[in-house]
């Protein structure tokens, strides 16, 4: 694997294609700074996949466009100089703007990105990634919590992001941007073992 250049001050998209091995996960650029974050637990991926598969099958049966997971490079920013370059667990693209999907990533901001928190996470999520989606013309932030079972929704839309809806628990969540869908917030948990 590719080791980062520990000297280099300011990373862009063009740095990264250069380092970056066609496989890799976890790689990001915030506001030109190179990171790189761990596998994820498995609680994490579980939360992850149950989200993608309800919002993926709700998108595809009224063909609003596309739902994608983790690893996808998205690049904010207008050419290869671009300074930010992120790996959202799951993002869509609005059939109005498949244009920004090509043959290696998405290049530009998807109508939605979606963060399943990490320890290692929680500020990078809830601030610096919050702070560049809206800057980038995100239009909703949605924030995962699996330790506390719960998940918030901003509307980046206006000067600062707004929390339009919190759902937790086994709360059903029902986002502004898919009117009609349904999201049973249980079923993100990790079910828990029983005893024997």
């Amino acid at each position: 694997m590719a080791v980062a250049n520990k000297k280099k001050t300011r990373w862009t998209y063009e740095d990264y294609l250069a380092l970056t091995p066609p496989d890799s996960s976890g790689f990001e650029i915030l506001r030109g700074e190179f990171t790189v974050a761990p596998a994820p637990i498995p609680r994490h991926q579980w939360a992850c996949d149950e989200l993608t598969s309800l919002l993926r099958l709700f998108v595809k049966q009224k063909d609003l466009g596309r739902v994608f997971s983790s690893p996808i490079d998205v690049i904010l920013g207008r050419h290869t100089q671009a300074e930010n370059v992120v790996q959202p667990d799951i993002l869509f693209v609005a059939k109005a703007r498949l244009d920004t999907i090509t043959e290696t990533n998405i290049w530009g901001a998807p109508d939605l990105m979606v963060e399943v928190l990490s320890v290692s996470s929680v500020h990078r999520d809830r601030v610096d990634k919050k702070r560049i989606y809206a800057e980038f013309g995100v239009r909703e932030y949605w924030i995962v919590d699996i330790q506390k079972k719960r998940l918030e929704a901003f509307d980046l839309t206006g000067d600062v992001p707004v929390l339009q809806a919190i759902a937790a628990g086994s709360d059903v969540f029902e986002p502004n941007l898919f009117p009609g869908l349904k999201i049973p917030l249980s079923e993100l948990w990790y079910p828990e073992r029983k005893e024997v």
